[in-house]
């Protein structure tokens, strides 16, 4: 299969292992939602929950990924994206999907909250409140379309449990303590490019300013 998932049980500080590594965020334009016709691959005519289509490349040197959530020890959580076969593309790299290249979209349960273009980023505890969540990396080609294979996804989930809030720095409230897990199995993994250790990945809050893009 192509998806990792990681289980996570929080306790006072949670640690989150996963299978698939972040980036930090500054604000970007809004995507576009042009898809070049580009030989990498093929057009599927599936697609995420935007719109945007998977494209299929072969099993063989494929994206891969793997992510992995820790608490931080300044408060909030660290997210950390391991690549395998994947490169990131620069901010204002063309719109056109180039063999292993392109950017990681982040979501918490579901919901966009970056897009990275690093391996690290950093999310406010207020993303994960009390609670069991869903952190996933997606990886998307730099027209917009989802590196997929086998009809799935490249992409790799983290379920990271908070049990019971903790104070951050300066008695700011921090996201829950927790224990690290490891994640379950999945085949792929992302360009290397707390908690536990995750699973490699399927084939293939505000975050603090670094090499991601903040979703609007």
């Amino acid at each position: 299969m192509f998806r990792t998932r990681s289980l996570i049980a929080a306790l006072a500080v949670c640690a989150v292992t996963v299978a698939g590594a972040a980036g930090c965020s500054t604000r970007d334009a809004p995507e576009t939602d042009a898809v070049s016709p580009s030989p990498v691959g093929d057009l599927l005519e599936d697609r995420d929950a935007d719109g945007r289509p998977y494209r299929e490349v072969g099993e063989q040197g494929a994206p891969e990924v793997r992510v992995e959530v820790t608490p931080d020890p300044d408060g909030g959580w660290g997210v950390r994206l391991t690549l395998r076969n994947f490169r990131f593309s620069p901010q204002g790299a063309p719109k056109r999907a180039e063999a292993g290249r392109g950017l990681a979209h982040l979501y918490v349960d579901e919901r966009l909250v970056a897009r990275l273009r690093t391996a690290e980023h950093h999310l406010s505890a207020r993303m994960l409140p009390r609670g069991t969540h869903q952190v996933t990396a997606r990886l998307y080609a730099d027209d917009g379309s989802v590196w997929a294979v086998d009809g799935e996804p490249v992409e790799s989930t983290a379920d990271v449990t908070v049990s019971e809030p903790a104070p951050g720095p300066a008695g700011a409230p921090a996201g829950g303590n927790g224990t690290p897990a490891e994640g379950g199995g999945g085949t792929g993994t992302p360009p290397a490019e707390g908690g536990g250790t995750g699973a490699p990945a399927a084939r293939g809050g505000p975050g603090s300013p670094a090499g991601g893009e903040q979703a609007s």
